[in-house]
């Protein structure tokens, strides 16, 4: 049901949406005689699209999700059992319509993994992420994620799937059942840097003892990119949604009990 729900009304609270929808409701009361409000819901719409479309506003947002948590040393991790690769690299139904393996711009958690497979030789490499598509049919995201690392060299035998989650917090409590970690064990998890804040919350509240996060895939250069407007409105309205999107996932996860706090901190 959360499941369900979350697609719903991510759908109806994506801003981008939001605002197309307040200028057009505002159109529409143009021509009644509600047009002083009409009039202000097309300025709000239009308003709404410029500050969130080329003002830095977005990168704002994401540089606090990217900089939450800094990425390890390598040298410094440890011993390392186990690689956990959140889904989210993979367009499924456009894999699953032609056959064949499609990635999107997150593809760097694969592209990361024969490096992190190399430099922890013993570890698993533990891929999890079901079919998460709402419309349309589509493969599970381990399965693809799993063809993707074998062509670049990573082995079939080290590679386990949990192919049942269709959200993080799914990919947390699936795969501790899948795994069975003991508190002693220590896993990387391997997420987009946006992501990481709310993926180690939903790990933490799931049970998992000694996770160590990885982030990969930054869409900010950092702290400096919270000055930098956009060339294009279409290109801040994406990363907008794109971090308000796990602005809203952060406090819906809290609300429901599917992280250990608000804004997860190392």
């Amino acid at each position: 049901m959360f499941f369900v729900l979350s697609k719903i009304l991510w759908f109806v609270l994506t801003p981008s949406n939001l605002l197309i929808g307040l200028g057009l409701v505002g159109a529409i009361l143009l021509g009644s005689q509600l047009r002083r409000v009409g009039r202000l819901f097309v300025f709000m719409s239009l308003f709404g699209m410029l500050a969130c479309g080329l003002t830095p506003l977005p990168n704002v947002l994401m540089v606090m999700l990217e900089e939450r948590f800094p990425a390890p040393e390598l040298a410094d991790v440890g011993s390392i059992d186990g690689i956990i690769v959140l889904g989210g690299a993979t367009s499924n139904t456009v894999a699953t319509a032609r056959d064949t393996l499609a990635l999107n711009e997150a593809a760097e958690r694969l592209v990361i993994m024969p490096d992190l497979a190399r430099r922890f030789p013993d570890a698993s490499v533990i891929l999890t992420g079901g079919a998460a598509a709402f419309v349309g049919e589509s493969d599970a995201e381990a399965d693809l994620m799993m063809t993707a690392l074998v062509s670049i060299g990573v082995e079939q035998g080290r590679i386990v799937r949990e192919s049942k989650a269709r959200n993080t917090a799914e990919n947390a409590t699936e795969t501790f059942v899948l795994v069975q970690p003991k508190s002693s064990q220590r896993f990387l998890l391997v997420t987009s840097a946006f992501h990481v804040p709310r993926a180690v919350g939903a790990f933490r509240k799931a049970g998992w003892a000694g996770v160590v996060p990885f982030p990969v895939d930054y869409r900010t250069r950092g702290a400096s990119d919270g000055l930098k407007p956009f060339a294009a409105a279409s290109d801040g309205l994406k990363r907008f949604d794109t971090a308000t999107r796990e602005i809203i996932g952060l406090v819906a996860y809290r609300l429901t009990g599917r992280t250990d706090a608000l804004f997860p901190a190392p």
